[in-house]
């Protein structure tokens, strides 16, 4: 849609001011009452807005929702969300219910402070009513605000609060378009929507993982993660204070390689923490966006096979936009303040002298290693057997480009590029496409290389490749 066609949020208001069926209240605590003001501003407030609070002290807010441990937290809004709710089904749904969807919405957010230079972030959620008299649905939000000044902040959180309640009520049909509706009217790079759930009676059974794969295909944030369990979670709280063991990889199919080069780099990884560090590292498995696409369509389901099978493992998810090594390096290093080890083949190495990944940055690929490497990231290489010659080659071996073969060595000398051993000759010999081509084939072989959790993937994804050429008679 083209700027010039979309809303304004104040059309928008005014519409749910004006729409009968539509009755709701309104809590924010943390940036002012920026959500609720844009309805007060149009016309027919009446119309929509039951009540309007905003329990800034502390004592006030645990006087009615109970006490908290964090105050800006998933928690802190779940227990918004139910008081204000029920209070309004309490004393509204006996007079109106029969022709009324209500809602609540509310956020706790920590905006721009005095003197402050930390994380400025929130959480947006509401629960509501898709026809009268059923019961509710949640959506959540967690929101990064980008912006400088304290007043620029609020202003961004006001129009998603009502992008949000617009979306949720006009924008259900279709997940992109709900998603891209949430930043419609706030200029790029003003904010990051980094975590979107969409729970209760209308969304039973629904994936979360689709809404976390649209926010980063839309562009509304750099990485989503999700645990073993499958439950959506937000980075920086998940990854706090915590090292970080990532591996980065297409896994399309899931094979034993993979597992082995987890299981090679946790403990020479574990055994280099220093004890002030402490805690166990957790252990990333990132699918690149890039990696999902079949032409210009985004592979869903190849997506969810792979995100099972990894879960069905053990490990966590990461799904990234970040092609770039010091992209991602970027983006952990803001999530947690503790060591962070990347595991990559010596293909991947080498991708990282070639020029084109440093092409945007002023000065090229030393700029492009001195953010790769700024914090305390390490990389851990696995080895990589030449099936023509069968010589195996290693971090010690590995040839950086004649023109950088003093900056490989110094990364090696400073422990910052760190090898990895592997004992399985046949794990080496053989790649993702060897396995659909040895079941195209009908090469059961291919077993004893996937683990036997993502045979029913790697079979379907073989199924999908295209056919090889017919030979000649």
């Amino acid at each position: 849609m083209s700027n010039a066609m979309k809303t304004t949020t104040y059309e928008k208001a005014l519409e749910l001011n004006l729409d009968p069926e539509v009755y709701g209240t309104f809590a924010e605590i943390g940036a002012g009452q920026e959500t609720a003001n844009w309805f007060f501003r149009a016309s027919g407030t009446a119309g929509l807005v039951a009540k309007s609070i905003s329990a800034y002290d502390m004592t006030m807010s645990d006087a009615i929702y109970g006490r908290a441990s964090r105050y800006v937290s998933a928690e802190r809004l779940a227990a918004m969300l139910e008081h204000e709710y029920t209070i309004q089904l309490e004393r509204l749904a006996p007079s109106r219910g029969s022709n009324t969807t209500f809602f609540s919405f509310c956020n706790t957010v920590r905006a721009r402070g005095w003197q402050d230079s930390g994380e400025c972030h929130g959480w947006l959620g509401m629960r509501f009513q898709i026809h009268p008299c059923t019961a509710p649905t949640d959506i959540i939000l967690h929101v990064r605000m980008l912006d400088q000044e304290t007043t620029d902040q609020m202003d961004a959180l006001g129009i998603i609060g009502v992008n949000l309640i617009y979306a949720a009520f006009r924008h259900r049909g279709s997940l992109q378009r709900f998603v891209e509706a949430l930043v419609e009217n706030v200029a790029p790079g003003r904010v990051e929507i980094d975590l979107l759930k969409l729970v209760g009676h209308s969304y039973e059974g629904f994936d979360n993982r689709l809404c976390a794969l649209q926010l980063v295909a839309s562009g509304l944030t750099d990485a989503t993660m999700f645990l073993p369990s499958g439950e959506v979670v937000q980075p920086a709280e998940a990854l706090h204070q915590r090292p970080v063991l990532l591996l980065r990889g297409s896994f399309d199919p899931v094979l034993n390689l993979h597992l082995a080069m987890l299981g090679q780099a946790s403990g020479g990884f574990a055994a280099g923490l220093e004890a002030q560090h402490g805690g166990q590292a957790m252990r990333l498995c990132e699918i690149s966006l890039d990696n999902l696409l079949r032409g210009q369509v985004m592979d869903l389901q190849g997506f969810l096979d792979r995100a099972d099978a990894l879960q069905a493992l053990g490990e966590t998810v990461l799904l990234s936009r970040c092609a770039e090594f010091h992209r991602i390096a970027g983006f952990l290093n803001r999530c947690t303040n503790q060591p962070v080890g990347i595991i990559l083949s010596i293909g991947l190495l080498n991708e990282l002298f070639k020029a084109k990944w440093s092409e945007t940055l002023p000065g090229g690929l030393l700029e492009s290693f001195a953010r790769l490497f700024l914090k305390r990231v390490t990389l851990h290489v696995f080895p990589w057997k030449n099936r023509r010659s069968g010589e195996l080659v290693t971090v010690e071996n590995f040839c950086a480009p004649a023109d950088c073969t003093h900056l490989y060595q110094h990364f090696r000398d400073n422990q910052r590029i760190l090898g990895l051993a592997c004992e399985d000759d046949e794990m080496l010999r053989h790649t993702s496409r060897d396995v659909c081509r040895m079941i195209v084939e009908g090469d059961t072989r291919w077993q004893r290389l996937v683990p036997e959790v993502a045979w029913a993937m790697a079979r379907r994804h073989a199924r999908q490749l295209p056919a090889p050429p017919c030979k000649s008679s």
